[in-house]
């Protein structure tokens, strides 16, 4: 698994404590029944500050299962942490 993903594993896994980690990269909000909107909010949150990027707010609706979540920042470059 990259950097990225694990991060972003890390990040789903803050935000929907209940999902067992070999779950999350099948997660959206089809199948996780507390992936409301403000779960989307703090996804949108922990993923700002994981990543030092903004997400705008035509850019939430990448945010709607952990695959999209990692194709958008993948698109955004994200740099290693370091």
């Amino acid at each position: 698994m990259n950097d990225l993903r694990l991060r972003l594993v890390e990040c789903f896994a803050n935000v929907f404590p209940d999902l067992n980690e070999r779950d999350i990269p099948n997660a959206s909000r089809l199948t996780v029944g507390a992936w409301d909107s403000l779960a989307t909010v703090t996804l949108m949150s922990v993923l700002e500050e994981e990543f030092d990027i903004t997400v705008m707010p035509n850019d939430i609706t990448h945010l709607v299962s952990f695959e999209k979540t990692l194709s958008y920042l993948q698109g955004l470059a994200i740099s290693p942490k370091g």
